[in-house]
């Protein structure tokens, strides 16, 4: 088995680890060159997760087209804001009407387009086609930990059945446990969801406001994640499952989470552009923030969270005038 990861983050390196570790050869792609070559010739990702070296089963290359020849699977783990532009320079190689449009495709990168409103597997369909192939991963999975080999879960969703099968046995292992769904909106939905939950409780955990707000807001914004889902036709049990409950509860409370720490930073006077400009990262839950307050106000859908870090992060919106006007709301039945 010959396997291409697109992406050479955190994430994707980890990703490259678990898949090596199961005796794959793996193709990764880096964006900079520089990455690529550490990777190849010291065993090691010279930028993310650097204390996780690989096998000689493991290689990378700055040139996408070549990371997707004779490859039996692709796994996307591009950030959300790239998916697009990644898959047109994919189209050549594993597109509609090439020798490699039947190859499975998996994304494992979490968010909601801004402007068209599409989920990755959808930008992907639209660019790539064959829809049949194209399944999603999400689920309580930091990096930090996948790459350990320390116990953990996740769900692999598809439209079709056999993509998914196919894809929860390449990731399977006897600590690392792949679930299948057939409700691709839902999970795809709970991974973008979920960021926007987390800035809000590290805003919180910056402002010292205690467990129970940071309870309040997890329940709260798992409720107002499910109403979108539910207009969008996704499964609701979704939502109570790895990639709904199980990847809120970690992204809102670890020591990992990105998305968490950029919302304790915006508590302690910082900006969403000094902190990826510090970390050297994307905050998903910013960019899922936008475009996902974006299609609760298509849909009608009430979602005074998501609006409430939408304002934090784009509209300066003083903290203490934001958290007066979510208790103000009116009471009603839960």
């Amino acid at each position: 088995m010959r396997v291409s990861v697109i992406g050479a983050g955190s994430w994707g390196s980890a990703v490259a680890w678990l898949l090596d570790s199961k005796g794959y050869d793996v193709l990764m792609w880096a964006r900079e060159p520089e990455i690529a070559e550490a990777i190849t010739k010291e065993h090691h990702n010279s930028e993310y997760l650097i204390d996780v070296y690989f096998s000689d089963r493991v290689s990378a290359t700055s040139i996408i087209k070549e990371a997707l020849v004779d490859v039996d699977a692709i796994v996307m783990v591009t950030p959300s804001v790239g998916v697009r532009a990644t898959a047109e320079s994919m189209k050549d190689m594993v597109g509609v009407g090439t020798a490699g449009e039947e190859i499975p495709i998996i994304i494992l990168s979490k968010g909601v387009e801004c402007g068209t409103s599409y989920l990755m597997t959808d930008i992907l369909e639209e660019v790539l086609g064959n829809p049949r192939r194209l399944a999603a991963l999400s689920g309580p999975n930091h990096a930090e930990e996948v790459s350990r080999g320390l116990p953990g879960a996740t769900t692999v969703a598809s439209a079709d059945p056999q993509t998914a099968e196919f894809f929860a046995e390449l990731f399977g292992t006897d600590l690392f446990r792949v679930y299948t769904n057939d409700d691709l909106i839902g999970v795809e939905l709970c991974g973008a969801g979920k960021n926007v939950v987390a800035i809000a409780c590290g805003v919180a955990d910056g402002l010292e406001m205690g467990d129970n707000t940071k309870a309040a807001l997890m329940t709260r914004g798992l409720a107002e994640m499910a109403r979108l889902g539910e207009a969008m036709g996704a499964n609701p049990m979704t939502y109570m499952g790895l990639a709904g409950m199980g990847d809120l509860i970690v992204t809102c409370t670890s020591k990992h989470s990105r998305n968490r720490a950029l919302g304790e930073e915006i508590a302690h006077g910082g900006s969403l552009e000094a902190f990826e400009e510090r970390t050297h990262m994307v905050a998903e839950g910013a960019l899922a923030c936008r475009s996902i307050n974006e299609l609760a106000h298509q849909k009608g859908i009430d979602m005074p969270l998501t609006e409430a870090v939408y304002s934090m992060l784009y509209e300066d919106a003083d903290l203490a005038q934001v958290m007066a006007i979510l208790m103000a709301r009116p009471q009603r039945s839960e």
